[in-house]
């Protein structure tokens, strides 16, 4: 079961649309590797507006993605690569549907 979630937003300088899809399609290999992060989607909202949407079972598995290698990476690059700071919205899972 799923209780609560992140959904991050990012805006890419012109010119890095590119470079920050392939950061986050990248980042599933470190994703892959947390127990905690049970359902994990990169997204592009439009040309220039990207995301992460990811859930956890508590928010302790939250806090150790937030603290882990895709979170790190995010700070090191988003001067390169975004307009402004990546915006993190902590979320509470209402209702779920994962697979099994």
């Amino acid at each position: 079961m799923v209780r609560v979630g992140l959904l991050v937003r990012v805006q890419a300088k012109p010119g890095k649309e590119s470079e920050v899809a392939q950061f986050l399609k990248d980042a599933q290999s470190i994703v892959e590797q947390e127990p905690d992060t049970r359902a994990w989607f990169a997204v592009q909202f439009d040309a220039t507006t990207f995301g992460i949407f990811d859930v956890f079972p508590d928010d302790a598995g939250r806090q150790t993605h937030l603290a882990g290698g895709v979170g790190a990476a995010l700070g090191q690059r988003a001067d390169e690569l975004f307009t402004v700071a990546p915006a993190i919205e902590y979320v509470d899972i209402l209702a779920s549907k994962l697979p099994a």
